[in-house]
């Protein structure tokens, strides 16, 4: 009992280096290699940067535009609906039912993420039973021709990724304090004021990690993009599964790979300037505004 604290992250630590930057470094150092010969996967017996001047392509451009289109759009719709969803559950809801309604959000998670898409593939087929209702409905005069494209890759990925928004803004929302909500409406604030003006800054953290959880993983989704966007919603992570898989080159497979987690975390850090920026002069007027009551 003794014994300094720190020693209680050892495990933490171990964890993280074995199964994080132990892989990251391995795909960093494959980074600078090359394939040797059509059978070969790897060898670093020569380093260089040539593999990352060969990722970047222009094929490369396309795909990462139409992958950070799909990111942000997919993050942006992921926190528009699930920032209601989320707060009707945390505030409106009977504390009975909470319970209940987690469970359903966490409903897709006990299916295989492959099964779900595919369930997609199957949905939005042109002989699918969604497409003969639209026709049999008349609101469409032929099949539908969602699947395979960059539409369909993003109702894929709004449908994959909600609940990994919902459950940090529902906990976000749920430790808000019910007497400051009141305390605001009885100062003359209505409802949507009292949200944005009281909640939702306090339930910042819930909503910048709810973001960060949808949009780091779906920048390197490629499943959906495999199953429902055909060559129309290509994404990065396509290519990087090609590379390891199809072809073989692991080390261009592990440039591209490199050159997809620093885009996430520039875009990252892009984001993150904007808001700082755009929030400054609320800041600012808050303290100035303590400052003269006080």
């Amino acid at each position: 009992m003794r014994r300094p604290r720190y020693l209680l992250a050892i495990p933490a630590w171990i964890w993280l280096l074995a199964f994080f930057v132990a892989p990251i470094g391995m795909v960093v150092w494959f980074s600078f290699g090359y394939k040797p010969g059509i059978f070969g996967t790897h060898a670093n017996d020569v380093l260089s940067f040539d593999r990352y001047i060969e990722a970047l392509s222009p094929t490369f451009f396309t795909t990462f535009q139409n992958t950070l289109w799909v990111g942000i759009a997919g993050t942006a719709l992921c926190l528009i609906i699930g920032m209601p969803v989320a707060y009707w559950m945390a505030v409106k809801a009977p504390p009975a039912r909470r319970g209940l309604l987690l469970a359903l959000v966490m409903v897709p998670f006990w299916t295989n993420f492959l099964v779900r898409t595919l369930g997609w593939q199957v949905i939005l087929s042109p002989e699918g039973w969604l497409s003969t209702l639209l026709q049999d409905l008349g609101i469409t005069h032929g099949p539908i021709e969602v699947l395979y494209t960059r539409g369909a890759v993003l109702l894929g990925v709004v449908y994959n990724y909600l609940p990994l928004m919902i459950l940090p803004l529902f906990v976000a929302f749920d430790r808000v304090s019910t007497p400051l909500r009141e305390a605001s409406e009885d100062l003359g604030a209505n409802g949507v004021s009292t949200f944005f003006r009281i909640t939702v800054p306090l339930a910042r953290p819930g909503i910048i990690a709810g973001v960060l959880l949808v949009y780091i993983p779906l920048m390197g989704d490629y499943i959906t993009a495999t199953v429902l966007g055909g060559a129309q919603g290509n994404m990065i992570g396509q290519l990087v599964a090609s590379q390891f898989g199809t072809a073989q080159n692991w080390a261009l497979g592990s440039a591209m790979a490199v050159l997809l987690i620093i885009v996430i975390m520039l875009s990252v850090a892009v984001a993150a300037a904007i808001i700082w920026l755009i929030t400054l002069p609320l800041r600012t007027r808050n303290r100035l505004v303590l400052g003269v009551a006080a």
